[in-house]
């Protein structure tokens, strides 16, 4: 996998040696690269074409000259009589055995002196230029850190002169590690790779798990792109939020996966293990006198210790002060897994005594205390409390796992309960951040269920200890707001509601004038739940009046309310006040430190979306693209999700459509993983809505289906991320050729003609689209009333691509009309709008539809200019549909024609040849709808969803090339009149 340009370069050695030219082939790389792989390759294409195999490799130990070559020998071995230590006879030895096949020597930088000058003889004889009357080819596979001088020096000698062919085997490419853990989860028998091949050519003897939540780029970053190192990394059941700290939670699969790696580590002297073991134990970089004091040696022998792990390539030098590292995390845990427990207890508590004296930050304690917690109790407890608190924002996968610990040891009674019940709720938080919102969601409940008194508990001499309540005032209202988090991140929006009103009536009205950190987190939340239903009026006056107060939760609290509130500005179409505060919230979130921002994850996205909604596209793209860097790992998964959403419709307007499917796939795979069903939704509208540009009228059926099925779980109106969906849904159908489903979806979804449940700021391109709609089904009464309620709404908003669209569809209007000079000049305003926005897509799809009024009043030839700009924008941009649709219209203006679909002699066969390209289930609806029924009816008498209707009705549009119900009942007509 991935190994192309190599394998065809020792394709072309083993042409070689069948016409009689042997070669030296030096497969080098870092551990882990797959040397020996590329080497079992060569392997077996040599016995396919029926050249023998031999295998030579250097053991880890053992006695006696020519280690490496003695099971190369043969059974016959020297002949009898010669000296075993005489390299003349080796070497005569060897070629006989090798000629004309094939001789691999594995792991050569740990040959022996005399190995290794047997390997340097056979290649100077090799790489000469004299024909050989016995060739082979010498395959040596090694590491170049570890090898000996004179190796290096005489491959490099062989590489110049073209005497040794050198291959790579370097990291892996995002593609090809995608492929192997495509493969790893069907394991596929392996042929023999000729005699004496090794284990670790085979495939992994296990399932790749389907839980690892990881993506092929994040496994790919993290193995470096080795695949020794990947497979380790899967056989952990890697977890991108623990990682680097740990690959994953099976230790017992790791170890059985890590025996190549494992007998490194066993070759090693008895102090050289000991410094690794503490190097292990001492985690990231480490300085060798620490690794000498955690493993009980002196100085000096601490030294040497380090020096042979060094020349081992276990470690390596790391940063400045002459800290060392392992060559790779993963291989650092597999030595702390490979320890006993007594020296890991005893390691660790050395450690965090170590740490402790030198102040070090709770992060590195916590990753000793762990360790130690069952050992040491409600101390260890303490420190794995502090750790989470300091790595909640980066890692707060590890922070929920300290916290978890911390909770086992600390006492549920007495009087520990209210740093309980705030450990408690910190957890909560951490499980949120990293993805597993139900079981933070369950455990928030049950807090609130338990946050009144507690029950009398008798001391130890029987006198009650009632300790007071479960939760104090302040920690109450911070449960409130993290479990009204939870049901909102679950799309649970009536819940959520609910629950952050409930703890709101604890708080004084009106608010006071200094807000503490739990009600301004409280405020924030329900602010963020009407937000997402869409109920934005109702709390605009409660976070106007937080603002004015003074919060103790502190800049970031701050900017994020601020942020909040102008972007409900936005949002409800109030472009006058809300433009000018995102302006200045803007320039507090750009002076805030991404550590101090990650503290509120929302607020990059909300910013970031309010700046699209203002057209501000450039600033919108550096918020959430900021926000998605911060959310590294495992972090943050449900709000990543957002930052990717909104990217994605960037990505869309500037024609970056292949970036724009990938995050929208991205998208929908995490926020399946944190159970988000509406951003689910809206994800795979995006994603439908990419397709349809990208891939054209072809699949457009597919992509509209697509985005069908999504919206059909949707209960209609439930608020942004409904309506969002059933946006991208309409106009997917329109580019489709279905304007009837279009005007359907957004009238059942948007609240009617009028769109009153589709947010303001995108209204009037929403009733421009539905005017274009109406238009092409007939109804041009119907599309002037749309378009003077979507010029009104433009007007109020004063956005200028919102202005554009409105335009487009005016022109689009009085070219039916027959006012083509007023279209062409409407048509031209909205293409230079598009073009001044950054989207090239709408421009090129303006310009194409403007070249019909361009002809008309400017003649053929300026028309056909106007649509090789546009067709070259849209090529540019991988816009297949616009491509085809300038295509379309170019043969329609160089015929002069207008295609119709109507009684014409001519037009039978045509309309005979349309009809039996429906699907059975398409004609069955195309029956019904032609006879007069409508969707739903038709849903209710076939057992369908109404979506599912549309979507097959739509598909019946496209290839009859009709676009209302009429042209189809014609249509139909027509066909059975047909002989």
């Amino acid at each position: 996998m991935g190994r192309e340009a190599q394998s065809a370069r020792l394709s072309q050695v083993l042409d070689g040696l069948e016409r009689g030219r042997g070669a030296v082939v030096e497969i080098a790389g870092e551990p882990g690269s797959g040397k020996t792989q590329l080497a079992c390759w060569l392997a077996e294409q040599a016995g396919r074409r029926g050249l023998p195999v031999i295998w030579a490799r250097a053991p880890r130990a053992g006695e006696g000259p020519f280690r490496v070559f003695r099971d190369a020998a043969g059974r016959t071995g020297l002949a009898e009589g010669s000296d075993p230590a005489d390299p003349a006879a080796w070497y005569e030895l060897i070629r006989q055995r090798a000629a004309g096949g094939v001789l691999l020597v594995d792991e050569l930088h740990r040959a022996d002196p005399s190995s290794l000058e047997l390997a340097l003889r056979l290649i100077r004889s090799l790489s000469s230029s004299a024909p050989s009357p016995s060739p082979f080819v010498l395959v040596l596979a090694h590491r170049p850190r570890q090898s000996p001088p004179a190796l290096l020096e005489a491959l490099d000698l062989g590489v110049r002169t073209a005497g040794t062919v050198r291959v790579e085997a370097g990291p892996l490419d995002v593609a090809a590690v995608a492929a192997l853990l495509d493969r790893w989860r069907r394991p596929a028998a392996v042929g023999a790779y000729g005699a004496g091949a090794p284990d670790a050519a085979t495939a992994p003897a296990y399932a790749l798990p389907g839980g690892t939540g990881a993506s092929a780029a994040v496994l790919h970053t993290a193995s470096k792109g080795l695949p020794g190192y990947l497979r380790l990394l899967v056989a952990a059941g890697f977890d991108a939020g623990l990682w680097p700290d740990r690959a994953g939670g099976d230790e017992d699969r790791l170890l059985r996966e890590a025996a190549p790696l494992l007998a490194e580590l066993g070759a090693l002297s008895g102090p050289a293990r000991a410094a690794a073991r503490a190097a292990a134990v001492l985690g990231g970089t480490f300085r060798p006198a620490d690794a000498a004091r955690i493993a009980g040696l002196g100085a000096r022998d601490g030294l040497a210790a380090c020096a042979e792990l060094v020349r081992a390539d276990l470690v390596r030098p790391a940063g400045h002060g002459q800290r060392l590292a392992f060559r790779h995390p993963v291989v650092g845990q597999v030595a702390h897994a490979d320890c006993d427990l007594p020296f890991l207890l005893d390691a660790h508590r050395r450690a965090l005594r170590m740490a402790a004296e030198r102040g070090a930050p709770a992060v590195e304690r916590a990753r000793h205390a762990e360790h130690l917690v069952h050992t040491d109790g409600a101390a260890a407890a303490r420190v794995l409390a502090e750790g989470a608190a300091e790595t909640a924002t980066r890692a707060p996968a590890i922070a929920a796992r300290w916290l978890r610990l911390a909770l086992d040891a600390l006492p549920a009674r007495g009087r520990e309960v209210e740093e309980r019940a705030a450990w408690e709720l910190a957890h909560c938080r951490a499980l949120i951040a990293s993805g597993h919102i139900r079981e933070a969601r369950a455990l928030a409940h049950d807090l609130l269920a338990e946050g009144g008194p507690r029950p009398a508990d008798p001391g130890p001499a029987g006198r009650a200890d009632d300790g007071g309540a479960r939760l104090t005032p302040q920690l109450l209202l911070r449960a409130y707001a993290v479990c009204a988090d939870a049901e909102r991140l679950l799309c649970r929006y009536e819940e959520a509601e609910a629950i952050a009103r409930t703890g709101m009536a604890l708080l004084p009205r009106p608010l006071p004038a200094v807000l503490s950190p739990e009600a301004t987190e409280l405020i924030y939340e329900y602010g963020l739940v009407h937000v997402l239903r869409g109920t934005h009026d109702r709390i605009r006056p409660l976070l106007r009046e937080a603002a004015r107060a003074r919060t103790e939760a502190g800049p970031s609290a701050s900017a994020a309310l601020g942020v909040l509130i102008a972007f409900c500005d936005v949002f409800s179409g109030d472009i006058a006040r809300g433009a000018p505060e995102v302006t200045r919230c803007a320039a507090l979130v750009d002076a805030l430190p991404d550590g101090v921002a990650g503290h509120t994850p929302d607020v990059l996205a909300l910013l970031g979306c309010a700046e699209l909604y203002l057209e501000r596209f450039p600033d919108a793209r550096r918020h959430l693209q900021r926000g998605l860097d911060a959310a590294t790992g495992g972090a943050q998964k449900h709000i990543r999700a957002h930052q990717l959403l909104g990217l994605t419709m960037i990505d869309q307007w500037a024609g970056r459509l292949d970036g724009a499917e990938r995050r929208a796939v991205e998208a929908e795979e995490l926020a399946r993983a944190v159970g988000a069903p509406d951003v689910v939704t809206l994800a795979t509208a995006m994603r439908a809505m990419t397709l349809v540009w990208a891939r054209g009228r072809r699949y457009a059926g597919e992509a509209v289906a697509l985005a069908a099925r999504a919206v059909d779980v949707v209960a209609l109106g439930r608020g942004w991320w409904a309506t969002s969906a059933i946006s991208l849904l309409a106009h997917a159908q329109l580019l489709g050729g279905d304007a009837t489903g279009c005007l359907r979806t957004l009238r059942d979804g948007g609240g009617g003609d009028g769109l009153a449940q589709v947010q303001p700021a995108f209204r009037p391109s929403l009733l421009a689209l539905m005017a274009t709609a109406a238009l092409a089904g007939g109804d041009a009464v119907g599309a002037e009333r749309l378009l003077a309620d979507a010029e009104a709404d433009a007007g109020r908003l004063g956005l200028p691509l919102q202005w554009a669209c409105v335009h487009r569809a005016g022109a689009q209007l009085r070219s039916a009309r027959g006012e083509h000079a007023g279209a062409l000049e409407l048509f031209e305003r909205a293409a230079e709008a598009f073009r001044g926005g950054g989207l090239p897509v709408q421009h090129a799809w303006t310009l194409i539809a403007a070249a019909p009024a361009t002809a008309l009043v400017r003649g053929p030839g300026a028309a056909l200019d106007v649509l090789a700009r546009a067709e070259s924008m849209a090529r540019a941009c991988g816009a297949a549909l616009a491509v085809e649709e300038a295509e379309r219209v170019r043969a329609r203006l160089s015929a002069d024609t207008r295609p119709t679909l109507g009684p014409h002699p001519s037009a039978g066969p045509r309309v005979a040849d349309l009809w039996s390209a429906l699907s059975e289930r398409e004609r069955e609806v195309a029956d019904l709808a032609a006879a007069g029924l409508r969707s739903r009816q038709i849903a209710e008498r076939l057992f369908l969803s109404h979506r599912t209707v549309d979507s097959h009705l739509g598909s019946a549009y496209r290839k009859l090339g009709v676009s209302s119900r009429t042209a189809l009942a014609r249509a139909l007509v027509l066909q059975r009149s047909l002989p």
